[in-house]
């Protein structure tokens, strides 16, 4: 085998959050880095992040931080206790990045510009004579007596110390994320956890009634996703909390998660930041059977408040249509649909709707049931859950526990987030920790 030796300590897979921390941090200790992206420019994934604004990390205190990765949160502690928030924000400052917190602890620059994040990291690998490599796939990792020694791309191989595996996951293929680090580290004989979309809008069975509402966006909404048929659903059973990643409370059987927000209709189905928050949990149920998800259009109000309500409206304006009567319920794309639903003529006068029309109406607003029956793709997905199983990564090292020299960072773990901030605070600082331990490995390595 022909390995070309460029007098490399440490080689870098994968330009994007994680690896240019890593490069970044390796580089300022000392070692000689290689960073390999097979794309033509760095951070192709923090561009494109929280609407090309780039959602840092978040406010939130760090037990709170750790609860949003769901049960594989606690691997990060001793990441977050050597490079958190404080660390992140002071580095970024250092690189002529200012910030500011916004609703949920969301934190962005204050440019509203991820460009301007970029800058400070290649301002950050300028300054620590980094050399990289782009239009580079990266093959494979050479090892030799269980050792890593070498990368193999599609141009030639290089020889290195060390090697920082920070491909990321196998979504927003665009980015370059199209899952070859899992493909690398199967090779090596690590045990990869099934890929899931994380983060991705829902494909309904009944897409012609979501065709029909397409581009309805809904704010304070409640949407409750069940285990069952959407039609042996008890509505009653929607909760009046919200049940999900980061909440104290779980919710009881056939109650897979609940969120309280904003959401859209699409042409296939559901989307918007509650339904994408919820995705993780239906693709995961959805492997158990049916899954269902009800949403509660007038969650401030019981159904006895609502009840009332429409009463009173339905005699105050007993001449009108009921289509005038629900303007002021819903938007007025969805009132037709919402009429049909509860099988009432739509040209049928306030004064002319029986009881068992107004129990109709009250059910579909507070139970507009949808039967799931996928999500869109994992290349779709914001994140990509599962990934190289944490098992085999120590966790105050980001090193494989299989093969010496090799080091883990970012999304091609088995780690994922809600929306705000998370999944890059922990590429980050799963980057500046296999970045500073790789280093040390390869100092120690030149004293043997």
């Amino acid at each position: 085998m022909n390995i070309q030796d460029l007098n490399i300590d440490i080689i870098v897979i994968g330009g994007g959050a994680a690896g240019l921390m890593a490069t970044g941090r390796a580089a300022e200790l000392g070692a000689k880095v290689l960073l390999l992206e097979k794309t033509d420019g760095l951070g192709k994934k923090i561009l494109v992040s929280g609407k090309t604004r780039c959602n840092l990390t978040n406010a939130a205190e760090l037990n709170h931080f750790i609860s949003m990765y769901g049960n594989n949160g606690r691997f990060l502690f001793s990441a977050f206790h050597h490079f958190f928030r404080p660390e992140l924000l002071d580095f970024l400052n250092q690189h002529g990045l200012e910030v500011k917190v916004e609703r949920g602890g969301r934190i962005f620059p204050v440019s509203d510009d991820a460009r301007d994040v970029m800058r400070a990291f290649k301002k950050y690998l300028s300054a620590n004579n980094v050399q990289i490599k782009f239009n580079t796939g990266v093959t494979g990792i050479i090892v030799k007596d269980n050792k890593a020694c070498g990368v193999k791309t599609q141009d030639g191989n290089y020889s290195c110390k060390a090697a920082i595996l920070a491909t990321g996951g196998a979504s927003w293929p665009s980015t370059g994320s199209t899952g070859d680090g899992y493909k690398i580290s199967a090779a090596l004989g690590h045990t990869v956890v099934k890929l899931k979309p994380a983060l991705v809008p829902l494909i309904v069975r009944e897409q012609k009634l979501a065709q029909s509402m397409q581009g309805v966006s809904l704010r304070n909404v409640r949407a409750t996703a069940f285990q069952g048929e959407a039609a042996a659903i008890d509505s009653t059973l929607t909760p009046d909390c919200v049940y999900g990643r980061g909440e104290k409370k779980r919710p009881r059987h056939p109650v897979i998660e609940s969120r309280f927000g904003e959401m859209l209709f699409t042409h296939f189905g559901l989307g918007g930041p509650i339904i994408l928050l919820m995705s993780l949990s239906v693709v995961e149920a959805l492997e158990r059977g049916p899954v269902s998800i009800l949403i509660d259009l007038k969650p401030a109000l019981s159904r006895e408040q609502l009840c009332k309500r429409l009463q009173n409206d339905l005699e105050k304006h007993s001449k009108r249509k009921i289509s005038g009567i629900m303007k002021e319920y819903l938007p007025a794309k969805m009132i037709e649909l919402f009429i049909e639903l509860a099988g009432i003529d739509k040209e049928k006068l306030a004064h002319q709707i029986n009881a068992a029309e107004r129990e109709n109406i009250i059910e579909l607003l507070k139970a507009l049931r949808f039967n799931i029956q996928s999500s869109l793709p994992l290349e779709k997905a914001i994140v990509t859950a599962g990934g190289v199983s944490l098992s085999e990564i120590d966790q105050r090292t980001m090193a494989s526990k299989r093969i010496k020299g090799l080091y883990f960072c970012g999304e091609v773990m088995d780690i994922d987030a809600d929306t705000g901030g998370y999944n890059l605070q922990a590429a980050f600082s799963t980057g500046f920790l296999a970045g500073e331990k790789a280093a040390d490995y390869v100092k120690d390595s030149m004293l043997d």
